[in-house]
C-alpha cells in the first residue's frame, strides 16, 4: 500500500512539472509534440531519481553530520538522469536537429534543475521518515505508561484482598470450635466472594448492579464476623444500576468505612451506602459513624482509601474524585465516576 501511493505521488509530481515545462516551452515558440515528449522525459527521468534516493532514504536515514553523502547522491542521481533523458530524446527525436541543439544548450539548467529537486524530495523524504519515527516513539511511550498503568492498578487490587483475607480466614478458624454452622457458612461465602474477584480480574468497568451483587457477598462475610453490630443500608436510583464503575472499587471503600466505623463506636453501627446520577457521573457516597473524641477518622484515609484515590487517578487523570469529610458524628466518602458519552 505505501510503495502504491508512493508511485502514484511521484507520478503526479512528473505530470505536474512536465506540464509546467510544456507551458513555457511551447510559449517559447517551440512545437507541442516536441515540449510535451521533452517534458515527460526530463520529469520522468528526475522522478526515477526520487524515486530511488526516496527508497534508499527509507532505511537509511544519514546524520546531519554526513550531509556530504545527500548532496553526493543528489549530484550523482542529477547528472545520470539529465544525461539519461538526454539520450531518450536523441532517440525520441531523431531529426529534430533545432530542437536537440536547443537541449545540448540548456543542459547545464537542466542539470541544476534536476539537482534542486531531487535534493527537495530527499528532503521532503527526510522530514516524513523524522515525522514518522517521532510518532512511532510517541506511540511506544503511550503503550508503555498504558502498560505501566494496568500492573499498578493490578498491583493495588492484589495489596487489598490479603488483608480482607486474612481476617475471614481468622474468623473462621475462631468459629470452627464455637460454631461450626456459622464457620461452614462463611468459607462458602468467602469461596463465592474469591471466586467474583477472579472472575473480574481481566475486566476494568463493570455495571454498579454487577458490583453490589459482589458487595453484597462481601457484607455478608462481614456480618458473619461482627454478627449483630454490622447494620448496612444500600439505596439507589433505578438508572444508577446499568451506570459503569471501576471493577472491586467499593469493597475497600466498605470496609474502610467498616473497620473504622465499628472500632470507633460501641454498640450496632449502621453503614450506609447510596448511589445517584448527577450530571453525567456516578456519585457514591459511603457514610459511616465515629466517635469525635477519639479522631479515628483520620486513619480512614490510610492505604484502603488512598488506594481507590490511586486507581481513579490512572483511569481517569483526575485527582478530585474522591474526597472525605465529617459531618457531626459521621465520617463521608463520596466518590464521582465520569460515564462515557
Amino acid at each position: 500500500m505505501y510503495s502504491l501511493k508512493l508511485i502514484l505521488l511521484y507520478i503526479g509530481w512528473a505530470l505536474l512539472w512536465a506540464m509546467v515545462q510544456v507551458l513555457v516551452l511551447y510559449q517559447a515558440g517551440y512545437a507541442w509534440e516536441l515540449t510535451v515528449t521533452d517534458g515527460l522525459v526530463t520529469n520522468g527521468a528526475i522522478v526515477l531519481g526520487g524515486y530511488v534516493i526516496g527508497s534508499c532514504l527509507r532505511f537509511y536515514q544519514p546524520e546531519l553530520k554526513n550531509v556530504a553523502y545527500l548532496l553526493g547522491s543528489t549530484l550523482v542521481l542529477a547528472g545520470l538522469g539529465v544525461a539519461a533523458a538526454e539520450w531518450v530524446l536523441e532517440q525520441a527525436l531523431n531529426g529534430q536537429t533545432a530542437y536537440l541543439q536547443f537541449v545540448d544548450a540548456t543542459l547545464p539548467v537542466r542539470f541544476a534543475f534536476a539537482w534542486l529537486m531531487l535534493l527537495f524530495m530527499a528532503l521532503l523524504h527526510g522530514l516524513w521518515a523524522y515525522m514518522r519515527e517521532q510518532q512511532q516513539a510517541e506511540e511506544r511511550k503511550l503503550s508503555l505508561e498504558k502498560l505501566a498503568r494496568e500492573a499498578e492498578l493490578h498491583t493495588l487490587q492484589q495489596k487489598l484482598q490479603p488483608h480482607f483475607l486474612f481476617n475471614s480466614l481468622n474468623s473462621i478458624s475462631a468459629l470452627i470450635g464455637a460454631r461450626p454452622e456459622q464457620a461452614r457458612c462463611m468459607t462458602q461465602q468467602l469461596s463465592e466472594f474469591l471466586r467474583g474477584t477472579l472472575r473480574k480480574d481481566d475486566q476494568q468497568l463493570v455495571p454498579l448492579q454487577d458490583e453490589l451483587q459482589h458487595l453484597q457477598l462481601y457484607l455478608d462475610i462481614e456480618k458473619v464476623r461482627f454478627g449483630h453490630r454490622l447494620q448496612t443500608v444500600l439505596e439507589h436510583q433505578s438508572e444508577t444500576l446499568t451506570l459503569q464503575l471501576p471493577v472491586l472499587l467499593l469493597q475497600p471503600v466498605v470496609e474502610n468505612a467498616i473497620k473504622f466505623g465499628l472500632y470507633d463506636t460501641l454498640g450496632d453501627t449502621t453503614i450506609r451506602l447510596s448511589a445517584r446520577a448527577e450530571a453525567g457521573q456516578l456519585v457514591l457516597v459511603v457514610q459511616n459513624p465515629y466517635d469525635p473524641a477519639t479522631l479515628q477518622p483520620r486513619r480512614g484515609t490510610g492505604f484502603g482509601l488512598d488506594s481507590v484515590r490511586r486507581r481513579l487517578y490512572l483511569l481517569y487523570a483526575r485527582p478530585d474524585l474522591l474526597t472525605t469529610e465529617q459531618s457531626g458524628a459521621l465520617f463521608i466518602t463520596t466518590i464521582k465516576i465520569p460515564q462515557s458519552l
